[in-house]
């Protein structure tokens, strides 16, 4: 789980390099950017004490561009931007100061970077984002004498942006930006302008968008078509547009209904089309929660599946001949692979854990729908425990663990996941839920979440958790729920306002004051519970009808909390008020806090002791002596 599990991501091509970044939680959590020359074999781009991550709206992502040989990245520990060019040490761009950057485009006609910058200088008061430009001078041989630069406002007035790309000649800009309440899937507006003899934006158009329409990943062909994903449909499907009349078409003819080709941008950079030549695309889509690759014929519109045991994750990137991605597969771990077009054949470029479990101890998901509340379908993943060396009585069903995911809206996938198959491994079922709101299914989907945040998704939990109680799959009286951030929320929520499903529950960074958390929460998110929930103040009262910490009164199992200190989007309170309150009220539980852990536990120690913890926990609360060496975990209240 620590040693073998790296985060993969932001795959790139660059000639005949490949790039990618790791996230090493045996280096204490840090982002690695790694290259891979021609055929040779990868090598780390940036220094030992280099951190190549941002903090533009607190999840990142988009955190480096690489062009002719030369990278150009964020470094986490000082958020400056600095240019890695072979051996040399990294030269920063950009001055010390109270600036984030991210999502980098290369506009090499005028010798500067095109990049998202989230303004903190004005303490106390909200970020200021902007498009912003970069000047190349300080990265460039015989130009050490230039000075970094915070950068030159291109676009503003917007409470966000994302996505600057330019077209292939350079003569055109295409972006994303959106205002507050709104989130990204919720309704974007996708701009285009030409850059005039200064390099500054002229003749902005709004090409598409608005409140009721979520644009993603907008880009250009090789041509100078302007391409895009937009869900004015209902569902996230690729278009593009004509330069002369402005006229918008979808690109894919014989895509099946419920395809989605887009994602929710919870982070910068990622990907789900990229042109491979001139004629064709290679594309990413879902359907029901399960992800393939594929390629479109610009010509005729054609969808062609490539790879069928393969799952793309969030990045893609694409030459003439290959696609080259973080894929996920079933019983194995994620990797960097390289897909030939023609042949479909994969090579593994870099995996994320090795050597992969053998054969009789991985679980795969089985995808099933269940009936829920208001007469609707929700969608989830069952795993059997599955463990070749030991047996389970006959006569007995497994107790199950009810998997809530963050966002809320995001997704998770039937790919291998080695927290999943650590329960299982220890006979564990796991039953991992796509709940209403979830990414995937479509914006209607989606937007059953909208108002009822803590009602839809805390019912499609323990729908699933009966309906596989029912169908004899697990045991209705060993009910376990645990969820991160959002996710921990409904977590919270499930046992407080519905006691008895669940004899135990796990919440990591979890929300348990919601109120607490509209007035104490970063940028990105912090109008996001106003469609959840409702608009505050106005809405204050169903705020705390539906905060779990006003409702200890109800909760009836014992908790386990996790918490990283350093959160700034559920801030370290919100676990703690809660700890407090089941202490007092007399119930068994268990509070642990990690120094330098952010929103997402990220390094090696951390990990280990968080699951080993909670498994150490669910063994006290059930009566069981865990086969592993666990060091112990304080329970108050628990006499056993």
């Amino acid at each position: 789980m620590a040693a073998g599990g790296l985060r993969l991501g932001a795959v790139a091509i660059d000639g005949a390099d490949l790039y990618w970044v790791e996230g090493r939680p045996q280096e204490g959590g840090r982002y690695v950017l790694v290259r891979r020359r021609g055929g040779g074999s990868p090598s780390d781009v940036v220094p030992p004490e280099f951190n190549v991550r941002t903090r533009v709206h607190e999840y990142g992502g988009g955190a480096y561009v690489a062009g002719g040989g030369v990278a150009y990245c964020a470094n986490f520990s000082d958020e400056r931007v600095y240019c890695v060019a072979g051996s040399a040490p990294p030269v920063p761009l950009t001055p010390e100061g109270a600036w984030f950057y991210a999502d980098f485009e290369i506009d090499s006609r005028r010798d500067r970077l095109i990049s998202v910058r989230e303004d903190h200088t004005e303490p106390g008061h909200e970020p200021i984002n902007t498009l912003v430009a970069i000047p190349l001078g300080p990265g460039r041989p015989g130009h050490d004498d230039a000075p970094p630069s915070a950068g030159e406002i291109l676009a503003s007035g917007y409470d966000f942006y994302s996505s600057p790309r330019l077209s292939p000649d350079g003569s055109r800009l295409a972006w994303l930006s959106w205002r507050h309440p709104l989130m990204p899937w919720d309704g974007t507006e996708l701009w285009v302008a030409d850059l005039g003899d200064t390099g500054a934006l002229v003749n902005a158009t709004l090409v598409a968008g608005g409140a009721r329409e979520s644009v993603y990943q907008p880009g250009w062909a090789p041509d100078g078509t302007l391409y895009f994903v937009s869900d004015r449909d209902g569902w996230w499907r690729l278009y593009r547009s004509g330069r002369s009349d402005r006229s918008i078409e979808p690109v894919v003819r014989n895509a099946p209904p419920d395809a989605e080709f887009g994602r929710p941008a919870w982070i910068f950079g990622t990907a789900s089309w990229r042109f491979a030549g001139a004629s064709r695309l290679v594309v990413a889509y879902t359907r029901k929660g399960r992800w393939r690759l594929a390629t479109v014929d610009v010509a005729t519109g054609l969808l062609t599946d490539l790879v069928p045991d393969l799952q793309p994750h969030d990045w893609l990137a694409a030459s003439a001949t290959h696609a080259v991605l973080v894929a996920g597969f079933e019983t194995a771990p994620d990797a960097v692979v390289r897909v030939d077009l023609a042949s479909g054949r994969i090579d593994t470029i870099r995996e994320a854990a090795a050597p992969p479990p053998e054969s009789g101890l991985v679980s795969a998901a089985d995808a099933i729908e269940f009936p829920t509340s208001d007469h609707d379908t929700a969608h989830a993943f069952f795993y059997a425990p599955c463990n070749r060396d030991v047996r389970a009585p006959v006569d007995e069903t497994p107790p199950l663990i009810v998997i809530t995911h963050g966002g809320p809206t995001a997704a998770t996938e039937p790919t291998f996941h080695l927290e999943i198959q650590f329960w299982t491994s220890r006979g564990f079922a796991v039953v991992d839920v796509n709940y209403r709101g979830s990414s995937g299914y479509g914006r209607a989907y989606r937007e059953r979440l909208n108002g009822r945040w803590g009602v839809v998704d805390v019912a499609d939990v323990i729908h699933a958790a009966r309906f596989l109680g029912a169908a004899g799959r697990a045991d209705p009286d060993r009910l376990i729920i645990r969820g991160g951030s959002a996710g921990g929320y409904t977590t919270l929520a499930a046992l407080t306002f519905h006691p008895g499903v669940f004899q135990a529950g796990a919440s990591y960074y979890g929300v348990s004051d919601l109120e607490a958390l509209e007035l104490d929460t970063h940028k990105f998110e912090s109008r996001y519970s106003h469609s959840l929930i409702g608009p505050y103040p106005e809405a204050r009262a169903v705020y705390r009808a539906r905060s779990p910490i006003h409702a200890i009164d109800r909760l009836a199992c014992p908790l386990i909390l996790f918490q990283g200190l350093e959160d700034k989007v559920v801030p370290p309170n919100q676990s703690e008020m809660m700890a407090d309150a089941v202490r007092a009220k007399g119930l068994p539980v268990a509070y642990l806090a990690f120094e330098g852990e952010q929103h997402g536990f990220r390094k090696a120690d951390t990990i280990i002791r968080s699951l080993e913890a909670e498994l150490y926990f669910y063994g006290r609360v059930f009566g069981f002596l865990p086969a592993d060496r666990i060091e112990s975990v304080p329970i108050a209240n628990l006499d056993r």
